[in-house]
């Protein structure tokens, strides 16, 4: 079903969240469906144009959407569709190999490779989230982050032997995915009243990293169960920008601690704020709690790219116009708060062994 199939949205709701045969408890999987003024759609166009005026009217509607829920799609992103759709392509064809295959990239503690189903589970869930992952990041580093703990400054692990298209043809995605990511950068600083090139020296070798997604249809029938695509979580990062299927199964927490649907909208990306910049902005930017539910009936894929700053930049809300002494976070670098938050994450699912894992 493509997004939205020009259904009203409730009635595409209905469809995505109960499927045929899949007989789900309403409570497990319930969301309201969003508004534009919940969720709104940016056209970010204008970012490119120059003009100035139009430049501060984009920056100041995306930090109001950071503040308000730290959510918001975007349009106008100018990644030609057919770099989307051949990175989706190859997305889908590369989790469609064997396990024994890609567990020839099994993940490292660099968070580097591929996580089978059984190896994810975040800090406080109650059990594992069912979905499998292949991580990659930047093709090289800056020479000055070589003595940088090897968890966070590592090579990628491609199936190049039995797939190479997978890095031929993911890439091209990531690589204009970060230029997009760094023109939304650049808007947020504006929106905060900084210089636009505030976050510019602090990306020069950034810990960038992405991630396909895998989600198998869930056999959840009851909230209790707790067998979420991805349990409900805020992300570790500064900016997250992530390109989902037809499928649905995205759910955002409002203020008022509902949960509501971001449904897929076609030629859009969904953007969301993390809990670095949640502290860099000294709390002013919302990072939201959010989780997927995959009850569409059929199998869901993301494509996920995590801009974060370079692993030594220094986060200092200070920076950003907080009067001294108004902190409420004292200066860390990037690379500490992320490898903390890894540690507590990911470090005990990374097995060598595939079938090592919780069933």
């Amino acid at each position: 079903m493509p997004p939205h199939s020009g259904l009203p949205l409730n009635e595409y709701l209905t469809r995505c969240c109960v499927s045929q045969g899949n007989t789900i408890n309403p409570s497990y999987h319930a969301a309201r469906v969003i508004s534009e003024r919940e969720i709104p759609i940016i056209d970010i166009a204008p970012l490119m144009s120059g003009v100035e005026g139009a430049i501060e009217s984009v920056a100041n509607e995306i930090v109001a959407a950071c503040q308000r829920i730290g959510f918001f799609y975007i349009k106008g992103h100018g990644i030609p569709q057919s770099t989307i759709d051949t990175a989706s392509a190859v997305m889908r064809d590369y989790f469609r190999l064997p396990s024994q295959v890609k567990a020839q990239c099994a993940v490292n503690k660099g968070q580097r490779g591929w996580m089978a189903v059984g190896q994810a589970r975040l800090e406080g869930s109650a059990t594992h989230d069912l979905k499998e992952i292949f991580f990659w990041g930047p093709e090289s580093w800056h020479p000055r982050l070589k003595n940088e703990s090897e968890s966070l400054v590592t090579d990628n692990i491609w199936p190049d032997a039995d797939f190479p298209s997978l890095r031929q043809h993911l890439l091209p995605y990531y690589d204009a995915a970060r230029v997009v990511g760094q023109l939304l950068l650049s808007a947020i600083a504006i929106g905060l009243g900084v210089d636009r090139d505030f976050f510019e020296s602090r990306y020069t070798s950034p810990l960038a990293r992405g991630q396909l997604v895998y989600y198998p249809v869930s056999s959840a029938s009851d909230e209790n169960e707790l067998r979420f695509g991805s349990s409900p979580h805020t992300d570790f990062g500064v900016l997250t920008l992530l390109l989902q299927d037809h499928n649905g199964g995205l759910q955002v927490k409002n203020r008022a601690g509902e949960w509501v649907a971001a449904l897929p909208v076609e030629g859009t990306i969904v953007c969301n704020i993390g809990d670095l910049l949640n502290r860099w902005s000294n709390e002013s930017l919302s990072s939201n709690f959010h989780r997927v539910i995959n009850t569409s009936g059929n199998e869901r894929h993301s494509l996920v790219v995590f801009l974060d700053p370079d692993p030594d930049a220094v986060i200092d809300p200070s920076e950003l116009g907080f009067p001294e002494g108004l902190e409420k976070y004292p200066p860390i670098t990037a690379g500490e708060y992320i490898q903390g938050k890894n540690r507590k994450n990911f470090t005990q699912y990374y097995s060598k062994n595939p079938q090592n894992v919780e069933k």
